[in-house]
């Protein structure tokens, strides 16, 4: 994902398709390859960060002074953040395909993905930026030698959309996370692309404090990652989550409905997080492919060994005895 072949591959790579009615059953093995990668759901956040990146970048595409506005994804880990980046990322890049056709498309790299690398500083945060379009570097090259060749690389290849995730990991009150924090503004102002970031709880993080960040805050607007409630007045998202995966299922002999009516248990094992509940529906129905029962029940769920935060999250009480027991 991290260089434009393997993003390109993957944002033409068709998406994991539910079963059709009256199609032909699939095989094991298809399914099985199926349900490893599985359907995305597209959540109340995709349908947000999509809508605000397109209105962004509108905005952005006739503004030449000043930097663009921006957009920061937030929420706490297991929240769906990245994959609503990616999802949006592959939307932007279809849509140019389309516009455009193949042919005249190509050698335009309309959308950009960079990590921000651990205890970055500002030059190895600009090599990830070249890293990630193969611009020749050597270590040689000063921090602006290095940066003005991925401006002028990103702006040759008609860059529209810069995606940064994992932005927590910057902390402007150090020396090279304020560098580092200076880079990314001074690149908004020299790429003529929408900046859309993604962070674990960017809000409590040291991102948003002192002069730099007050700039930031000045120019992006948040989009929340948050998890799914059980309710939400007459509504009740986390069920709705639910149903939308189990009616993905490709299972012959899973019981339509049984992971709606188990979707309080769901929400308590996984908290609402939509990571931790398609982790958890992926390996149940993996499971009941392998041993042959081709349908999830509660003791296919429980079978399930979970992510370390969901596990612990999640403690189911001890029976209690009766006073009169020993």
């Amino acid at each position: 994902m991290t260089v434009w072949d393997g993003f390109a591959c993957f944002a033409t790579t068709p998406v994991a398709t539910p079963p059709v009615p009256g199609a032909p059953p699939r095989g094991l093995a298809e399914r099985l390859a199926y349900h490893s990668r599985f359907v995305t759901v597209r959540t109340p956040a995709i349908d947000a960060l999509a809508q605000q990146v397109r209105t962004l970048m509108l905005l952005g595409g006739h503004q030449q002074v000043t930097a663009r506005p921006s957009l920061i994804v937030t929420g706490p880990a297991g929240a769906g953040k990245t994959t609503a980046l990616l999802q949006v990322g592959r939307a932007c890049y279809l849509a140019r395909i389309r516009r455009q056709g193949e042919e005249a498309a190509a050698g335009r790299v309309p959308v950009a993905y960079v990590l921000v690398p651990p205890a970055a500083s500002a030059k190895t945060l600009a090599l990830e930026f070249a890293r990630y379009l193969g611009i020749p570097v050597t270590a040689r090259m000063s921090q602006a030698q290095v940066v003005n060749s991925v401006c002028h690389a990103y702006t040759q290849a008609g860059v529209r959309l810069v995606m940064i995730d994992e932005i927590h990991r910057l902390n402007p009150r150090t020396t090279t996370g304020a560098q580092s924090a200076d880079l990314l503004k001074d690149l908004t102002e020299r790429i003529g692309a929408t900046f859309v970031y993604a962070g674990i709880d960017v809000t409590r993080t040291p991102l948003f404090t002192g002069v730099r960040g007050e700039q930031l805050a000045a120019r992006a607007c948040l989009v929340d990652c948050d998890p799914f409630p059980a309710r939400d007045g007459t509504r009740e998202p986390f069920k709705e989550l639910v149903r939308a995966m189990e009616n993905a299922l490709d299972l012959r002999y899973h019981r339509a409905g049984t992971l709606v009516r188990l979707a309080p248990y769901l929400h308590a094992r996984t908290a609402g997080r939509i990571g931790s509940l398609a982790r958890l529906v992926k390996q149940a129905a993996l499971t009941a492919l392998a041993d042959g029962t081709e349908r999830i029940t509660k003791s296919t769920l429980e079978a399930v060994r979970l992510d370390h935060l969901a596990e612990q999250h999640y403690r189911p009480r001890a029976p209690t005895r009766s006073s009169g027991s020993r």
